[in-house]
């Protein structure tokens, strides 16, 4: 499984509406490096990555890692 194939754990129609608070772009789903479920900002110019915790993304700035 790669890193966009990853089983998203939040339900697709919530899915379907969040974007990045930061840039407003939109988020895909990814992995992270210890292996957990995060969502990830499409915007090229300031690559973002939040965490899913619990199936709830956790989409705050201060927890988001740059990529």
């Amino acid at each position: 499984m790669t890193d966009h194939q990853a089983e998203s754990p939040i339900d697709p129609w919530v899915r379907s509406i969040l974007r990045c608070p930061v840039t407003g772009a939109e988020l895909v789903d990814a992995v992270g490096p210890d292996g957990e479920p995060e969502l990830r900002s499409t915007d090229p110019e300031r690559p973002l990555a939040y965490p899913v915790r619990d199936g709830v993304p956790v989409l705050l700035e201060s927890d988001a890692r740059p990529l």
